[in-house]
């Protein structure tokens, strides 16, 4: 090192100059900096902190000792518990049955949570995933769900992922005097029969078990639903809709895309004439069934259970229980 540079490396040792000016001449390390700038960010956040927690002095800004301190921001808020016990003695088992709706599941887990949990309703969300490889079967999947739901559920909600209320005003209590139809005919944005009981439906477990549950017969896309309402009529319940609720047809989101997800309704050989009929003999005492995993997990922070389904098919009874 020549005399030049040992007499500014001095200088800079010795404190002649500023030290935030020693640092920047032509060759220098940006270290010196960089811890700088760590500890000014450092004590800005202390200093945020203490000013909005009430623990520190409050200076400058304009304003005086003895002034309320500045409130900190609030914590992002929780989700709400899907059961709190205060909210009432009955429990929801919102049965869902689901096959490869992924971007809709994420949709309706969260929401479903925070709907129910805005209203006070205990529940608990079941996602009866059906992993074999037969046909889609909704029924079954509700029978199984039923079945698997626990004893510490008293009434269910059969309900389909694609299908959102937007009105909070909607009943989903429990539905004492009989079978409560959340998406009437006058409410769902697609089916407007007066028979329809499909899209979501509440019911007692006691009045399902009168049903004998719903018919197994059914694979692929529809018509169960109208099979069930005779079951319902036949078991001599009453099925009770909402009243009082002006929201139309806008009354809940279909969140399904037709063109995007086409529907099995396939109807093969003998299947166009049972879809028809009642079946008086299979339901909840027959549903042939084995539950390959149970998961408990979250979906953006709301709890739910995954039961991954694998149904068994009698090929001689619905041969139609088979793709292609």
């Amino acid at each position: 090192m020549g005399p030049t540079r040992r007499r500014a490396a001095l200088r800079l040792r010795g404190g002649g100059s500023p030290p935030l000016l020693g640092l920047l001449p032509g060759r220098f390390s940006v270290f010196p900096l960089f811890f700088l700038a760590l500890v000014l960010g450092f004590a800005s956040l202390l200093w945020l902190q203490l000013s909005c927690s009430g623990e520190g002095p409050v200076l400058g800004g304009g304003q005086t000792p003895g002034s309320p301190r500045q409130p900190c921001p609030p914590p992002a808020p929780l989700l709400p518990v899907e059961d709190e016990p205060s909210w009432g003695p009955h429990r929801l088992a919102l049965l869902v049955p689901f096959r490869e709706r992924f971007e809709e599941l994420l949709a309706f887990v969260p929401y479903m949570h925070r709907f129910l949990s805005k209203k006070r309703i205990r529940h608990h969300i079941f996602i009866l995933n059906q992993v074999d490889h037969f046909r889609f079967n909704r029924a079954s999947l509700i029978n199984v769900g039923f079945l698997e739901s626990g004893n510490d559920t008293d009434y269910i909600a059969m309900h389909d992922v694609d299908l959102l209320p937007l009105n909070e005003q909607l009943d989903y209590g429990f539905p004492e005097a009989g079978p409560f139809h959340v998406a009437s005919p006058e409410l769902h944005p697609l089916y407007h029969y007066k028979t329809y009981v499909g899209g979501i439906l509440l019911l007692t477990k006691q009045h399902y078990e009168m049903c004998n549950g719903m018919s197994n017969r059914f694979w692929g896309w529809g018509r169960e639903d109208d099979e069930f309402y005779r079951r319902i009529k036949g078991a001599g319940l009453q099925v009770h809709r909402p009243s009082g609720i002006t929201t139309g047809y806008e009354t809940f989101q279909h969140l399904h895309d037709p063109a995007w997800r086409k529907r099995d309704q396939k109807r093969i050989a003998a299947q166009k004439q049972e879809q028809f009929k009642v079946d008086r003999e299979g339901g909840l005492n027959n549903v042939r069934y084995r539950i390959e995993s149970r998961t408990s997990l979250s979906v953006a922070g709301a709890p739910c259970t995954i039961l991954n389904i694998l149904l068994d098919c009698d090929t001689s009874e619905t041969p139609w229980c088979m793709f292609g």
